[in-house]
């Protein structure tokens, strides 16, 4: 059904850009983790942080007004379940996915001349540089996914492998979701060599380091090592153009053992690309933010993975989300 809008609803969209970048800069300036050990003046915070003091002093009343942290007799403090979600060490923390949307804004913000001029925007660093930033990325990836990957990999049981490769696979939570109830299992995580490190101290906080191979490596450049009889891509394929996914499928289909499987966990849109509309706006964000990515139907990745030499390509969970998972085989 269409809606009806008023000028108020239509001002109140408008408008919610500015909660989002008054958290979107707290979590870029740490100030959540500056005020986990106790409360703190608008002037100690600054110090803390080495900010302006009317600019701490504004942002941290924007923060209070939306509940946020609390103040009282001129200092500033988190509330516990605050807490546990935006600061480093909280239990539920997604701070690095906070973080990482503030990378996603700056580039939002620029979305009108990236229309105009087909390029994506500028990508510039947060002011904890893009070290930091690549971090964030990876902790977000976690933030995401570690709460419902045995969830989402249920559909997945059925598949028995003996070696697992995952592509782009960042911090190592799907390595270790899908080898956990598979323990003769063993994996190989394919990353960038900058993202390798992280994924090491995750693999081995989760004791899994000695069933995986961490091999660094582009798989834009890079031919994917082989021996694995499952192949696992995970929220990559949308950051590709058509082009790139057949690249990749085909480089895939090459390092994976005769009678091996390929699963694609990404965003799958209807024919007409209008739905879910969360992978509509993440179309958005592609555009923003890679040359070539977008979201695909299912018709687009089965032709891709057809190109690339698979058969029997199928979906085998369609989710509203990033959780759809399309399955394919190497004949034997």
């Amino acid at each position: 059904m269409t809606k009806k809008w008023t000028s108020e609803s239509m001002l109140e969209l408008i408008r919610r850009f500015q909660p989002v970048c008054v958290l979107a800069a707290a979590a870029d300036l740490d100030l959540f983790d500056a005020l986990a050990s106790q409360p703190l003046t608008a002037q100690a915070m600054a110090r803390k942080l080495a900010t302006d003091v009317r600019g701490t002093t504004i942002l941290l009343d924007a923060l209070t007004a939306l509940r946020l942290i609390r103040k009282h007799n001129a200092r500033y403090s988190i509330p516990n379940d605050v807490a546990k979600l935006l600061t480093s060490q909280g239990k539920t923390s997604v701070l690095a996915m906070a973080q990482h949307q503030a990378n996603c804004l700056r580039r939002w913000a620029q979305l009108a001349q990236t229309v105009k001029t087909g390029r994506p925007a500028k990508c510039t660093p947060s002011v904890r540089g893009f070290a930091a930033d690549l971090a964030a990325f990876i902790g977000a990836m976690d933030n995401i996914s570690a709460p419902v990957a045995a969830e989402v990999i249920k559909p997945l049981k059925n598949i028995t492998f003996q070696r697992l490769l995952d592509v782009g696979g960042a911090s190592g939570t799907w390595t270790m979701a899908l080898l956990r109830g598979r323990p003769q299992a063993t994996a190989i995580l394919f990353d960038l060599k900058e993202v390798i490190p992280l994924a090491k101290r995750r693999l081995t906080a989760g004791k899994f380091i000695k069933r995986v191979e961490l091999v660094p490596g582009d798989f834009t450049r890079d031919a994917l090592p082989g021996g694995a009889d499952f192949v696992w891509i995970s929220a990559i394929i949308h950051q590709n153009s058509r082009q790139q996914n057949r690249e990749l499928f085909g480089k895939a289909f090459r390092a994976l053992l005769p009678g091996g499987k390929i699963a694609i966990r990404d965003i799958l849109m209807a024919p007409d690309r209008t739905a879910p509309v969360a992978g509509a706006l993440f179309a958005v964000n592609m555009l923003v933010g890679t040359k070539g990515g977008g979201t695909f139907t299912f018709d687009d990745v089965r032709v891709d993975l057809q190109a690339a030499g698979f058969t029997q390509a199928r979906v085998l969970h369609r989710d509203e989300g990033m959780h759809s998972i399309v399955i394919a085989k190497k004949q034997g």
